[in-house]
């Protein structure tokens, strides 16, 4: 790849491999590669993910409603390798057509009046349909703190892309390192980090007093970013500057649901702390894959 100056076709056309760890399975269309259906359990919640940020929040949202007894969220997290185009079979897309994880079938009950299972996509919906159905972590509408909320969960769609797909991509996956891009997007990322440091300055949560879908969307982000978790940027970014974004990360990282949650559907890292799938509360202790692989 040139970092030659670049002149714009008329029309662009894909002609060649975008280059970078996610190239094989880039591509400017939609719609399934493959005919290939999705795995169903037994529990209410179906799940189809990956251990990545995104794919945590949702992870942490139900292990958190299950802490608080709700046994209608207990589910199946079936893996979706992302790497390897899972994400195109026609099961998955059935869910989700825009083929990113997470993707959740709701099994429990006709709440839009079909009968039938209700598919959810994208990891905001997610965690508001959990929310709402289960009446927890969110507040209810009419409760000004329910605004400031949603305003961080939106905050967190919108800023999220420039992390991930912007800074991470140049900084650690694209296959030419590129001064400006590197330089324009860890600008942006910093920025974001002090936007949070902020808030957090003056509110122990991002909605305010309660721990809420707002820190359980941002955290797995910037949370991670903050610990040294993502990217291999930290010293890069100085992450330690931010003293309220690591007093905020540290607490909700010491949760247990937390802790459980963000090994779900894990494929790197140490052994102990990856549950590629999840299907009962007590694969945590029985089938991480320090185990699964000590029994092979």
């Amino acid at each position: 790849m040139s970092t030659t100056e670049y002149v714009p076709p008329k029309v662009w056309t894909w002609n060649k491999a975008s280059g970078g760890r996610f190239a094989n399975i880039n591509r400017p269309i939609a719609g399934p590669t493959q005919d290939k259906e999705l795995p169903v359990g037994k529990h209410p919640m179906q799940l189809y993910s990956l251990g990545t940020p995104n794919g945590q929040k949702v992870t942490i949202m139900l292990e958190e409603l299950l802490a608080l007894g709700h046994a209608g969220a207990e589910y199946d997290a079936w893996l979706i390798r992302i790497g390897e185009g899972e994400q195109f079979g026609s099961g998955f897309v059935g869910i989700n057509p825009n083929s990113k994880i997470p993707a959740l079938l709701d099994r429990s009950g006709p709440l839009n009046g079909s009968g039938g299972p209700i598919r959810v996509f994208e990891s905001g919906a997610i965690l508001m349909h959990l929310a709402e159905k289960f009446g927890a972590f969110l507040p209810k509408v009419g409760d000004p703190v329910r605004a400031e909320v949603l305003s961080w969960l939106f905050w967190q769609m919108g800023s999220a892309p420039y992390l991930g797909g912007g800074f991470g991509h140049f900084y650690a996956y694209a296959p030419t390192k590129i001064e400006y891009a590197i330089d324009r997007f860890a600008m942006e990322t910093k920025r974001q980090l002090d936007v949070l440091d902020r808030r957090l300055a003056e509110s122990r949560f991002l909605g305010g007093d309660d721990y809420t879908i707002a820190d359980i969307a941002v955290w797995p982000w910037y949370g991670g970013l903050a610990k040294g978790l993502l990217y291999g940027s930290a010293e890069f970014l100085a992450v330690q500057d931010y003293k309220h974004v690591n007093r905020w990360a540290d607490e909700i990282g010491a949760r247990p649901a937390v802790k459980r949650g963000r090994i779900v559907n894990r494929l790197q890292g140490d052994p102990k702390a990856q549950l590629r799938e999840r299907h009962d509360a007590s694969d945590f202790e029985l089938r991480t894959e320090d185990k699964v692989g000590a029994k092979g």
